[in-house]
């Protein structure tokens, strides 16, 4: 898209035509430029990275407007969102293009050829100007896009590059200097020299680069999104646009999805629904569940349940004509054993819940606690996302013989808050305190439990644990820190009973 900040200026103003020549300008240091023209510009002689000045004295009047590079890249992540409908490999090629990777997808549009006359005809369509190429490597799909749009046939890139300006190398201003004053033309001229010769007097960088355009070796893609593990889609035709058309594609997509799964003998622990609007715009729905799943019943349920907690509900516009359903993740089921006394069934419900809850209201809102191998109270628990297996509880585990009263109070305060306490004996339990602002006299105690701090922490003193009952049957979980040094104890409610 050669040139897309006029592009998108124009599609702005609804395809309206600017009164005079349109101008994009840009800023070097201090200095403006020509960041982009239009078509009626370039045909009265200005070009990109003209000084600013020069153009206007060269035509008038001009419709000179400020560059939004901003604009402009979020405009090209909607068209690759977008171009997400040919393959699930792109890749942006900054500032103004895109990289496709059609391995394996050109025959189901009927051939290359077929193919790029299709994805540019569309792209046309939505008010841009567009040119494309096909080739074996990215670096001379990029030059014979930008120079001499074509397909090159398999290992034909030398040839197809070679007419070529050394310009479309793109390597920096002082390499093509050189470049230049060696009297170099074209590509084809640059790739007779030997590469020592290259790459001695401008580096390695250059002949890698050389290399991969004439498809000697190749520049793997980075693609912009994670390449889902499986995926199913269906394409229409007619834009469907009712309720009852995208739930029946929906189901009928998770049904074949679950049919691939299991011919894979994996199942899916994260899910994305795509919506491909007719109009170009992508919709992208996501759920996660905490067991692998791959059942189409329960896959619409909690696809329709996102669908129904969206703050921004699904809007059709004129209708979505692609839809996809991808497994971002799919792990191996394996298979376990489950015993005559455990019922199976309750845990399953109990999962189910969890993750209709965590697609309502957020994953990171429902969450379980996880045991830490510590005995430090406010310590020993961590809350994690009830659907992450990632977290295996510890093996310690706080021993209790049956009919013990328990030792861990049922709430457990946030932070330890002090209180004013009263001993018979230094290192003996309370016999009153008070906290917030209440008296309680202490009628029972047990104790004490001495808890360490850990060995590796450098601050922190030993505390000692009393469980006490108040006359008035409240019972509550308080430890005192001291007398250490000939400091006085400090006495803190941790926590209470039920």
């Amino acid at each position: 898209m050669p040139r897309l900040p006029t592009d998108r200026l124009t599609r702005k103003s609804k395809g309206a035509p600017f009164k005079a020549p349109l101008i994009v300008s840009g800023k070097s240091g201090n200095a403006l430029h020509v960041h982009a023209l239009d078509l009626r510009a370039q045909r009265l002689g200005l070009y990109k990275g003209q000084p600013l000045a020069n153009a206007r004295a060269m035509v008038q009047p001009l419709t000179i407007v400020p560059a939004d590079e901003k604009a402009d890249a979020m405009l090209l992540d909607g068209i690759a969102d977008w171009s997400d409908r040919f393959t699930p490999l792109v890749t942006l090629d900054t500032p103004d293009g895109l990289f496709l990777d059609i391995t394996g997808a050109a025959h189901l549009f009927g051939g290359e050829a077929a193919m790029l006359a299709h994805v540019t005809g569309l792209i046309a369509k939505q008010g841009f100007v567009v040119r494309g190429a096909i080739a074996g490597t990215s670096l001379a799909a990029h030059a014979l896009a930008r120079f001499a749009p074509s397909i090159v046939p398999a290992r034909g890139e030398a040839q197809a590059v070679a007419p070529l300006p050394i310009t479309a190398l793109e390597c920096g201003d002082k390499i093509l200097r050189a470049l230049r004053h060696a009297g170099l033309k074209n590509i084809g001229m640059v790739a007779e020299r030997l590469r020592s010769e290259l790459s001695e007097r401008l580096g390695k960088a250059f002949v890698t680069r050389l290399k991969v355009m004439l498809g000697a070796e190749e520049q793997p893609l980075s693609p912009r999104r994670a390449l889902p593990d499986l995926m199913a889609e269906q394409r229409f035709a007619e834009p469907i646009v009712t309720q009852d058309a995208i739930a029946a594609s929906l189901f009928s997509l998770a049904q074949s999805l679950s049919e691939i799964l299991e011919r894979e003998g994996r199942s899916a622990r994260v899910l994305e629904a795509v919506f491909f609007r007719a109009d170009g715009k992508v919709d992208r729905i996501a759920i996660k569940t905490g067991e692998p799943l791959r059942d189409p019943k329960i896959i619409m349920r909690l696809l329709n349940q996102k669908l129904d907690a969206l703050a921004d509900p699904l809007d059709p516009g004129f209708g979505f004509d692609l839809v996809r359903l991808e497994a971002l993740l799919a792990e191996e089921t394996k298979p376990g054993t489950i015993s005559f006394d455990h019922d199976e069934n309750a845990r399953r419900q109990i999962a189910f819940l969890v993750d209709r809850l965590s697609v309502r209201f957020g994953e990171h809102r429902v969450q379980r606690f996880i045991p830490q191998d510590t005995h430090i109270p406010e310590a020993a628990g961590i809350a994690i996302p009830a659907q992450d297996r990632d977290f295996a509880p510890g093996n310690w585990v706080l021993k209790r013989q049956p009919g013990d009263p328990p030792r861990r109070p049922l709430r457990l305060l946030q932070k330890p808050e002090e209180v004013s306490a009263m001993a018979s004996v230094p290192d003996g339990p309370p016999m009153r305190f008070r906290w917030r602002q209440c008296l309680h006299e202490v009628a029972r105690a047990e104790g004490p439990e001495r808890v360490a701090m850990e060995w590796w922490r450098s601050t922190g003193l030993a505390r000692d644990y009393f469980r006490v009952e108040t006359e008035t049957g409240q019972r509550f979980w308080l430890y005192r820190d001291g007398p250490y040094g000939g400091l006085a104890p400090r006495w803190y409610v941790q926590g209470l009973f039920a």
